[in-house]
C-alpha cells in the first residue's frame, strides 16, 4: 500500500497491507476489548476522550503535514480539520453524559419504565480520503465514548493518516485494541463485515460502495450508517444579498479543492439576479490561488490522484461536447502534480455529467431558473439529497423553502457544512443514518427497554 503526494505525483512512504490472519487477529482483539471497555465508566471513557482532542491541538502541524502530503488538502485547511476533530472530542467529552443518560417512561404506580443506551461492540468504519481525519473522528469520538470498539478500514491513499489516528487514540491512554486501524484492500472488507463479532457498519464514500455495504451488512442483519454523495444545491433567490452569495459560493465550490461530499456543485440562480451574480461569482472564483498545498496563502491544492484528476476532466469534456459553455479553467494546469482549475460551467444541458453527476473537484454548475418554484424542482431533480444552500434577505422566506428542499442538511444564508452540535447525513442517494449530535451517538447503541416491577 503506497501513499503518493498528489502535488508532486511522487511516492512518500510504503506500508505492508494486513493479511486474513491480521484481520483475524484484530477482530478477535477488538472483541476482547470491547468486554473491558463496555465495563469503564462513562467519566473515564470522557476524559480519555478530552485527552484525545489535547494531543491533536498539540499534535496539529505534523498530523495537517502528513494530511497535506498524502491527499493534497492546503495545509491552512489541514490545520482547521485537526482543530475541528479536536472539538468534537470536546463536545462528546462534555455532553455524552446528557445524550445517554436513562429516559423514563410512564409506568403504572410502583413500576419503572427505563430506556438504557447500552454499547453494542466493535463497529467497522470504511472512511474516506478527502477528510482523512474529521471523517473518522466524527464517528470515533461518539462511538467509542458510548462503549464500542473501532475498526477502521481507511482510504488506501491515506495510510499514514490511519496509523496516525489510532495512535493518537493510544497516546490519549484508551486501551490497547478499543482503536484499530487495519490496512486492507476493499477484498477484505466483507470477511469483516461478515464476521459475527462485528456488529455494525458505518461508510462515508460513494453510492455503489455504499450498496455494497448495505447488501452484506442486510445479508447478516446489522445496522448501517451510509454518508455517500452530494450534489448540493446552491440556491440564490432574487431578493439575496448577491455579493455575500458569490463570495460564499466560490468558497463552498472549491474549498477542499472542491472534493466534498456537501460542497456547492449546483448554482440555482434566480433570473432577476442571474447576470450579476455570475459575473461576481466569475471573480470570486478566479481570484482563488491554485497551488503548492504547503503553501499558506493557497486555497485551492491539487486533486488526490492523477487518476480522480482525469476523471473530472472527462466530465467536464463531456458536458461541454454536449451543449455546456466553459466560462472559465476547464484544462489540467501545465505543471506536475493533479492540478485542476477552478472552473465554471453554464448553459448545461439535461442529461450531461455537469447536470446529473456528482462533480467531485472544483467545478461549479450554474443554472438559471424563472421562479422560486423552479428553483425548488431544479434543486430536487438529483438523485441526491444530503445539503443545501439557499440565498434570501427574507428569513422567512428562507425557511419555507428550506422546507421544500429534499436534503438532510439545509442552511439558509451560508454554505452547507457539518457541526458537531447539529445531526449530520443524506436522505436518498446520499444515505440514511445521522452522525453528530444527541443522533450520532445514539447510532450504535442499543436502546434496551427496562421495566421493573
Amino acid at each position: 500500500m503506497q501513499a503518493v503526494d498528489p502535488a508532486t505525483t511522487e511516492p512518500i512512504a510504503t506500508y505492508e497491507e494486513d493479511t486474513a490472519d491480521d484481520v483475524e487477529g484484530a477482530i478477535s482483539r477488538a472483541a476482547d476489548a470491547f468486554e473491558e471497555w463496555r465495563e469503564t465508566p462513562l467519566r473515564e471513557r470522557q476524559k480519555l476522550l478530552a485527552n484525545a482532542g489535547d494531543i491533536l491541538r498539540s499534535r496539529t502541524d505534523e498530523l495537517a503535514e502528513l494530511m497535506t502530503h498524502e491527499m493534497g488538502k492546503p495545509i491552512s485547511q489541514a490545520r482547521a480539520e485537526i482543530e475541528k476533530c479536536a472539538w468534537v472530542c470536546d463536545h462528546y467529552a462534555e455532553f455524552s453524559g446528557a445524550y445517554l443518560s436513562e429516559e423514563n417512561h410512564p409506568s403504572p404506580p410502583g413500576t419503572i419504565a427505563k430506556t438504557r443506551y447500552d454499547p453494542i461492540g466493535p463497529v467497522l468504519a470504511i472512511m474516506p480520503w478527502n477528510y482523512p481525519f474529521w471523517q473518522v473522528f466524527r464517528f470515533a469520538a461518539p462511538s467509542l465514548t458510548a462503549g464500542n470498539v473501532g475498526l477502521l478500514k481507511h482510504a488506501s491513499n491515506v495510510p499514514g493518516c490511519a496509523l496516525a489516528i489510532e495512535d493518537v487514540f493510544r497516546e490519549a491512554g484508551y486501551p490497547a485494541d478499543v482503536f484499530q486501524s487495519l490496512l486492507i484492500s476493499s477484498d477484505l472488507v466483507n470477511n469483516v463485515l461478515e464476521d459475527d463479532r462485528v456488529r455494525a457498519a458505518t461508510l462515508t464514500g460513494s453510492g455503489p460502495a455504499g450498496q455494497a455495504v448495505a447488501a452484506t451488512a442486510g445479508t447478516n442483519l446489522k445496522k448501517t450508517v451510509l454518508e455517500l454523495g452530494g450534489s448540493d444545491p446552491f440556491i440564490v433567490l432574487d431578493d439575496a444579498d448577491i455579493d455575500a452569495a458569490a463570495e460564499t459560493g466560490a468558497w463552498a465550490r472549491n474549498m477542499n479543492g472542491g472534493q466534498s461530499c456537501i460542497a456547492a456543485k449546483r448554482f440555482v440562480v434566480h433570473d432577476a439576479v442571474y447576470d450579476e451574480f455570475l459575473k461576481k461569482f466569475v471573480d470570486e472564483v478566479e481570484s482563488l490561488t491554485v497551488g503548492d498545498p504547503m503553501d499558506g496563502d493557497v486555497d485551492v491544492g491539487p486533486q488526490a490522484s492523477q487518476r480522480l484528476m482525469e476523471e473530472l476532466h472527462e466530465q467536464v469534456e463531456e458536458s461541454v461536447d454536449a451543449g455546456a459553455r466553459l466560462l472559465t479553467g476547464g484544462e489540467p494546469l501545465d505543471r506536475e502534480g493533479a492540478f485542476y482549475p477552478t472552473t465554471i460551467l453554464t448553459d448545461i444541458p439535461p442529461g450531461c455529467p455537469a447536470d446529473d453527476e456528482e462533480l467531485f473537484g472544483p467545478v461549479a454548475s450554474v443554472f438559471r431558473v424563472d421562479t422560486e418554484r423552479d428553483a425548488i424542482k431544479k434543486a430536487n431533480e438529483s438523485p441526491f439529497g444530503l445539503g443545501a444552500s439557499i440565498w434570501t434577505e427574507d428569513r422567512d422566506r428562507g425557511e419555507s423553502v428550506a422546507a421544500k428542499i429534499d436534503s438532510g442538511c439545509t442552511y439558509v444564508n451560508q454554505l452547507t457544512k457539518s457541526d458537531p452540535r447539529v445531526p449530520f447525513g443524506g436522505i436518498k442517494d446520499s444515505g440514511y443514518g445521522r452522525e453528530l449530535s444527541e443522533d450520532g451517538i445514539k447510532e450504535f447503541v442499543n436502546r434496551k427497554t427496562v421495566w421493573i416491577e
